[in-house]
């Protein structure tokens, strides 16, 4: 019990010890480095694709991927998927629309040249709507790079993607309705690019001068759309009215920037923005616009109101859920923060274990760069892709409970 109340003791010793100072925006060596030099990418053709005058596809919408559809034999089509350019992570994402000038039951193979099939098929009627496709009507084979979905199609579109679609257009409505409350202040930060507003939210209340500062990202690759619904319901818990939450905003500074690469997501790429790089592997040099852009406007921001960034969280998907944070050598200015966040999340969700993945600094990523910009603390907040979505806001609306529970004892 004494060792434990030493330990908590110094936990919050370390917090009290924060200053602020005059940042200045630093590039650095690390040991994995990564070429995030720009590199050509291939723009898929818009347009409607016709087949015996009978059946019909397109990809004339944002966030669509169709690269080809063919016709294989009576009841069978075929769907190619193809990457902005490569290497790429196993990433495949697609979404197109299918209908048909009369009622027909076809087989549509999902045809992945290059890659193995990832995500689990979502069909919708309006593109608003989504649910998983049927197990009896879905199948893979040839070694996972084709994937089978048996359906019936007519005359009205049926919007089929590897993830619910939501667009730049979709993420600035979201924002702007959250600004509606009066501790949000929306920002457009700069522009991607292609031009694209590339959002930012500014969250607390009161003065902004001298509150240390959370940072939170998502979208950095365009499919990862359970990371992004995650990062929503952790935004709506942090402004509800609740005493927790109140408090919180008048003791801490919250900067969202909900969609950092607005061009890959309406192009419907993979992983990439339209420079062809992973935009979580510049970090350390800011060689893409939006890297540049958002890592300048966190270091600006800091600097004009003397605030101290003290933890980034960055939301993402992988396969399932986990937290990538620091191993125990590093100690940011909240050390060891991440460990009790755990176990305040294990202590809140029955039958449920966080997933920690601690791993040392070698990636020029956003985790390595809070910390080697700021001393802070840093954890990839990582959904699953077909966690289900439910559970996605419950597990964020704990999660943002017990950080804000954690903070608001400094």
């Amino acid at each position: 019990m004494k060792n434990q109340l030493k330990i908590i003791l110094l936990f919050f010793l370390s917090l009290a010890v924060i200053g602020c100072g005059n940042y200045k925006l630093k590039s650095y060596e690390l040991p994995n480095p990564k070429d995030t030099s720009t590199k050509e990418i291939s723009y898929q053709e818009k347009k409607t694709y016709t087949l015996d005058n009978l059946v019909f596809a397109d990809n004339e919408f944002d966030a669509a991927r169709l690269n080809g559809f063919l016709k294989l034999n009576d009841s069978t089509y075929q769907i190619t998927i193809l990457p902005e350019n490569e290497p790429i992570n196993n990433s495949p994402y697609f979404a197109f629309r299918i209908w048909s000038s009369e009622d027909k039951e076809i087989n549509l193979q999902l045809n992945y040249p290059t890659t193995t099939h990832r995500y689990w098929p979502k069909i919708s009627d309006d593109g608003k709507n989504w649910k998983p496709i049927d197990s009896t009507s879905f199948k893979l084979f040839n070694g996972d790079s084709i994937a089978q979905l048996k359906l019936s199609i007519n005359e009205n579109k049926l919007w089929i993607a590897a993830q619910e679609i939501h667009t730049s257009t979709d993420a600035k409505n979201w924002a702007t309705q959250i600004a509606i409350h009066k501790d949000v202040k929306y920002s457009v930060v700069g522009k991607s690019k292609q031009n694209r507003d590339l959002i930012g939210l500014d969250i607390y209340n009161g003065e902004a001068k001298g509150k240390e500062v959370l940072v939170i990202l998502s979208r950095q690759h365009p499919p990862e759309l359970t990371g992004y619904f995650a990062m929503q319901f952790f935004i709506d818990e942090l402004l509800k009215d609740t005493k927790l939450s109140n408090d919180f905003r008048k003791k801490y500074r919250i900067l969202v920037y909900p969609m950092v690469n607005p061009d890959g997501v309406d192009l419907g790429h993979w992983r990439h923005n339209t420079g062809g790089i992973d935009l979580n592997r510049d970090w350390a040099y800011y060689r893409q616009t939006e890297v540049k852009t958002v890592v300048n406007h966190i270091v600006d921001t800091a600097n004009k109101m003397d605030n101290h960034v003290i933890l980034g969280l960055d939301f993402h998907s992988t396969q399932e859920d986990l937290y990538y944070s620091f191993t125990d050598d590093i100690h940011s200015v909240i050390y060891p923060f991440k460990d009790y966040w755990m176990d305040g999340i294990n202590s809140a969700l029955e039958n449920y274990m966080p997933n920690d993945k601690p791993y040392a600094i070698g990636d020029p990523i956003s985790k390595a760069w809070f910390y080697n910009q700021f001393n802070a603390e840093s954890i990839t907040y990582e959904i699953g892709d077909e966690t289900p979505r439910d559970f996605i806001k419950l597990k964020a609306e704990v999660a943002a409970r017990e950080m804000m529970k954690l903070l608001i004892l400094k």
